[in-house]
């Protein structure tokens, strides 16, 4: 029978999570209640399977000593970081299908914490007062679902029993979806690989995901747009990956500038850290992403500017970023624990880094590759200079070649 582990605070929601519980077992389902509530819950409360003062032992914490403490911020934390490790557990242990949860904004912060850190396609439900903003805290690269939940998480009425009966409806099918699928042969047998693209640079995508695809790997394509290089950081965490071709790193020249697109500080480190083959190039790292031309930045004033379309602006990077981006690029993959190789064109980065293109700037293009160069020097990371641009087919398929080679050398 597939269970389905309910995360809430029972010192705030009990009488919520009791419905849901009841709700889930009517469903079909065996259910694990799992307490992060700080306070002790009132006698109403249901009983919970794994309790607050558990939760806050997985992390290392004493439950007593979070409750006379008066820094309410550090107790969610503590607890957020308790049920991360309690969820994981119960996964390891096949005692989880899915996980649901109904929140306001600290009970939200708790459970997706412990969501995020699940693998990719384990169901996860978040019914929270918080859906209808910024939701991006909370799902960060997960494939987390979250439901608005209209009214508080406050009782049971003719609003809160249809969103909450229709989340756990939702996570019960998915718990028996899930249930099924870890039953079922697995993958076709192909290796997986994640390539990293954007539109300045498809024609190299595209060529390489041909090239692989003949060679017998299931290509994984993420947008470059700041999500995209977040979710390939968090599949090579996991190691769902077999390889990583990283052709369009622009999301470093966003974090490093202040674009729009920034992946975090963390882009570029996961593979290596999971010594999963990668090979890595410089694409779109000639441009910084804005929105419209009026959110541009006024300090920005007189950089060179590209209107993409009427909601990207694309700013050129300097020799001095770019020479910055060469040597952040190599600091990381320097202290990659697997293959890991770097593929640079000499003829340009972008499909508007070209000869005539309104981002031509082989200056610019040099202070990086200068600059990588010298942080990859005597580190045994190789670089190939390849005479030709990002985008031409060449230069994709010799870059997609050497992931090949890569891999094979480690199977």
């Amino acid at each position: 029978m597939a269970t389905v582990v309910l995360v809430g605070t029972l010192d705030t929601k009990g009488e919520e999570y009791a419905w849901m519980r009841e709700r889930l077992r009517e469903q079909g389902c065996d259910v694990l209640l799992v307490d992060t509530g700080v306070l002790p819950p009132p006698p109403s409360a249901p009983t919970a399977d794994v309790t607050a003062d558990s939760v806050a032992r997985a992390a290392g914490h004493d439950l007593t000593r979070l409750r006379a403490a008066e820094d309410r911020g550090a107790a969610v934390a503590a607890m957020a970081e308790g049920v991360e490790r309690v969820v994981q557990d119960l996964y390891a242990r096949g005692e989880l299908h899915a996980v649901l949860a109904a929140a306001g904004s600290g009970g939200s912060a708790i459970a997706a914490r412990a969501m995020r850190a699940l693998p990719l396609g384990v169901p996860k439900v978040l019914v929270s007062t918080m859906a209808g903003g910024d939701v991006s805290p909370y799902v960060g690269s997960s494939d987390l679902t979250l439901m608005y939940s209209v009214v508080d998480v406050a009782g049971i009425n003719s609003v809160s029993s249809r969103v909450l009966g229709n989340a756990t409806a939702a996570a019960a099918g998915m718990a028996r979806h899930h249930e099924r699928a870890l039953a079922a042969p697995g993958r076709d047998g192909r290796k997986v690989v994640a390539a990293t693209m954007f539109g300045v640079t498809t024609p190299a995508v595209d060529a390489a995901r041909a090239r692989l695809a003949e060679l017998g790997y299931e290509v994984l394509v993420f947008h470059a747009t700041g999500a995209g290089g977040r979710a390939v950081e968090k599949l090579a965490a996991d190691k769902v990956l077999d390889g990583v071709l990283d052709l369009t790193t622009t999301e470093l020249a966003d974090e490093l500038v202040g674009g729009v697109l920034s992946a975090g500080p963390d882009r570029l480190t996961a593979a290596g850290a999971a010594g999963i083959p990668q090979v890595v190039a410089p694409g779109a790292l000639d441009m910084v992403n804005f929105g419209p031309r009026e959110t541009v930045p006024e300090r920005f004033a007189d950089r060179t500017l590209l209107v993409h379309n009427p909601t990207v602006t694309l700013m050129r990077t300097t020799a001095e970023e770019m020479a910055a981006l060469g040597a952040e690029t190599g600091r990381k993959l320097a202290a990659a624990s697997g293959p890991t190789e770097v593929f640079w064109p000499l003829r340009g980065v972008s499909a508007v880094d070209a000869p005539d293109g309104p981002f031509e700037d082989p200056a610019a293009d040099a202070a990086g590759l200068g600059a990588l160069r010298a942080a990859l020097d005597g580190t045994g990371v190789p670089l190939h200079e390849i005479d030709a641009h990002l985008n031409d087919a060449s230069f994709a398929q010799a870059a997609a070649d050497r992931l090949h080679a890569l891999i094979t050398a480690r199977a």
